[in-house]
């Protein structure tokens, strides 16, 4: 029997570079992928938590990150060692929010990805 869970899809102007990005930053791995004319539809998993991209190949993300910033949609990455995939994710082209520090019951950072979208990546300290 399937188990419930939420997976949230990320639509982005530029799929093929978002894929390739996940995978860079956060060492995702494709589950599922769907190749069209108008795009790409990508199922991720990060250690088993899934989430999809779809989206065309468009070269200029400008309009669709000014759009994301403006939804109230941020994403939150559950990780035992955060610095080291906020580290990734920054070689691999994110930009830095605030770095991992801990406050509020949570030891996290915050990295916002090429394509607008924030992610925060800890975990909470027992």
């Amino acid at each position: 029997m399937q188990s419930t869970s939420i997976q949230p899809w990320l639509s982005v102007q530029n799929a093929f570079s978002a894929v390739n990005f996940y995978k860079n930053a956060f060492d995702a791995i494709e589950t599922y992928r769907l190749e069209t004319p108008d795009g790409l539809v990508v199922r991720l998993s990060v250690k088993g938590a899934e989430f999809w991209v779809s989206g065309g190949n468009d070269d200029n993300p400008s309009d669709d990150k000014r759009s994301l910033q403006q939804e109230n949609i941020r994403m939150v990455l559950i990780e035992n060692d955060p610095e080291i995939v906020v580290k990734r994710s920054l070689q691999a082209g994110a930009k830095e929010i605030f770095p991992v520090g801990e406050e509020h019951g949570w030891k996290l950072g915050r990295i916002e990805d090429p394509f607008g979208l924030h992610w925060e990546i800890g975990h909470p300290v027992l």
